[in-house]
């Protein structure tokens, strides 16, 4: 049986038949959800969205971020829940192939195809309690490298960029720990007389979220008269992701959380 012709010819043009007529309005939705699905997603309803994000990201990091994406995912998507890895997969693939939906941090090795975004610039500063014998007289050089130190590294190596400068100055530390965690370090160093890196605003800056949990244990940051190398803090994301209405909001929350300089 012969399928029913859409267009017939009517002289020298081609009209539409009964047929095309009544599947007009048929093909013209179907038009408009293929376009709904291929857009960029900027129509996204953040407050109907159901889903979980993935971040991967160093404790400090995701102490710094949790706070502020769980208040404006309460605000403006409540539906979304948050998961936050320790540094454990190795970005590219883990990205690929979606086990992770952003990775946030210093951001020193992607995949050709990897998005990245810087967000952040900051410097070191050395952290004691506020009975420390460093905390009562300017830090010099001197008695910032006789003092007892305790270093974060996850591959447990016990120098760093500090230990650089300072051998440069014919000057070398005391490591007395190596810890995995900026949040167990800091921990140590407020209850006791080690020194520990933290990572804080450039000066005039506002204060960085990231320093917030050394402010909560009373820690008190000193400037180290160095040269030390800045740390980037950026985030990273697999380009499939770039145009999704979802992800881009967890871009820009993550943005608006890490340049916030305080609590809101």
């Amino acid at each position: 049986m012969a399928k029913d012709p859409l267009l017939v010819r009517a002289g020298q043009t081609m009209v539409p038949t009964p047929r095309a007529l009544a599947l007009r309005d048929e093909a013209a939705a179907v038009v408009r959800r293929l376009d709904a699905l291929l857009s960029p997603g900027g129509d996204t309803d953040l407050s109907t969205l159901r889903t979980t994000f993935t971040l991967q990201a160093a404790d400090l990091v995701g102490a710094a971020l949790a706070p502020g994406l769980l208040r404006r995912a309460g605000q403006e998507a409540p539906g979304i829940s948050f998961r936050i890895l320790a540094e454990e997969l190795e970005a590219g693939p883990a990205l690929r192939d979606g086990r992770i939906d952003l990775e946030v941090g210093s951001i020193d090795h992607v995949d050709p195809e990897t998005q990245v975004e810087e967000l952040v610039t900051l410097r070191m500063m050395a952290a004691v309690r506020p009975g420390h014998p460093l905390a009562g007289e300017p830090l010099t050089l001197v008695r910032l490298a006789a003092a007892e130190h305790v270093v974060v590294s996850r591959r447990g190596r016990f120098t760093g960029p500090l230990d650089t400068a300072l051998a440069e100055r014919n000057l070398h530390r005391r490591v007395t720990a190596v810890l995995p965690s900026h949040l167990a370090a800091m921990a140590l160093a407020a209850g006791g007389d080690v020194v520990c890196l933290v990572p804080a605003a450039l000066p005039g800056s506002p204060e960085s979220p990231l320093t917030r949990t050394a402010t909560a244990l009373g820690l008190r940051l000193l400037d180290i008269s160095l040269p030390l190398p800045p740390l980037t803090i950026g985030m990273a994301w697999h380009p499939r992701q770039a145009a999704d209405g979802a992800h881009r909001w967890l871009r820009d929350a993550v943005r608006r959380t890490l340049h916030a300089p305080e609590a809101t």
